[in-house]
C-alpha cells in the first residue's frame, strides 16, 4: 500500500471522502457474495475491502496534524475488542448470548460517555429499512412508544394505521406508505427477522424472473 501510495498518480491524488463510494460498492458486492457468492468470491471480497481498510489508514499516516497509520488502527480494534469481551479476556461471566450483549452494551456506553443520546452515532447513511430497524430498537431501549401506534391521519383523513393498511388496502399518500413501511419494519424486528436482507433477497428473486422472460 505504501508503494502503490508512492508510485501510483491516481492513488496519490485520493483522500478519504474520495474513496467513499469505493468503500460502499465494495461493501455492497461482500454483501452480495456473503448471501448469494461461492467461496472463492468471499475470499476475493473480503481482500477488496481490507484493501479499503488499507487504503485508508494510509491516507491516514500521511496527515501533518494528526497521522495514523494501520497498525493504530488494529491497536484500537484489539484494545475494544479485550474490553468489550470482558467474560473472555477479564472474570466477567456469560453463559448466553444475551448476557454477552449485556457485557458489550456496558462497555461501549462507558467509552461513549459523552453521548447525550441513543441516536449518537447511528449513521444516517444506513440504508432506510435498516435506518428503521436501528431506530426502532434505540426506541425500544429507552422505553418509548412504538411510533407506529402514533400515526396521525392527515387533515381530514380517517385514522390511519399502517399495518392495517398493509392488510386491508393500499397506501392513499406518499406519507401513508411511509408509515407501512415502518409497520412493516416493526413487524420484522418483532419477529427478529432482517428488513433490509429480507428486500435484497427478494430483489434476487424478481432478477431471476425477470432473465427468465428475457429468454422465454
Amino acid at each position: 500500500m505504501k508503494a502503490v501510495r508512492d508510485r501510483c498518480v491516481w492513488t496519490q491524488q485520493i483522500d478519504h471522502r474520495a474513496l467513499v463510494p469505493y468503500l460502499i460498492e465494495e461493501s455492497a458486492e461482500l454483501i452480495d457474495a456473503v448471501e448469494d457468492g461461492s467461496r472463492d468470491e468471499l475470499r476475493e471480497e473480503l481482500g477488496d475491502l481490507l484493501w479499503q481498510v488499507l487504503f485508508h489508514s494510509e491516507i491516514a499516516s500521511r496527515d501533518t496534524e494528526d497521522p495514523f497509520d494501520i497498525d493504530d488502527v488494529a491497536r484500537g480494534l484489539t484494545d475494544k475488542m479485550v474490553r468489550r469481551h470482558p467474560h473472555v479476556f477479564a472474570g466477567a461471566v456469560a453463559t448466553t448470548p444475551e448476557e454477552v450483549l449485556v457485557h458489550w452494551n456496558a462497555a461501549k456506553a462507558a467509552e461513549k460517555n459523552s453521548r447525550t443520546s441513543v441516536l449518537d452515532g447511528v449513521s444516517r447513511h444506513m440504508p432506510s429499512l435498516a435506518l428503521a430497524q436501528k431506530l426502532l430498537g434505540k426506541a425500544a431501549s429507552i422505553g418509548a412508544p412504538n411510533p407506529t401506534d402514533l400515526v396521525e391521519p392527515d387533515p381530514g383523513d380517517v385514522p390511519f394505521d399502517g399495518i392495517t393498511r398493509v392488510h386491508d388496502g393500499a397506501p392513499r399518500s406518499e406519507r401513508e406508505l411511509g408509515d407501512a413501511l415502518l409497520a412493516l419494519v416493526a413487524v420484522s424486528r418483532a419477529h427478529g427477522w432482517d428488513a433490509e436482507r429480507a428486500l435484497r433477497e427478494r430483489l434476487r428473486a424478481l432478477e431471476d424472473d425477470i432473465r427468465d422472460a428475457e429468454r422465454a
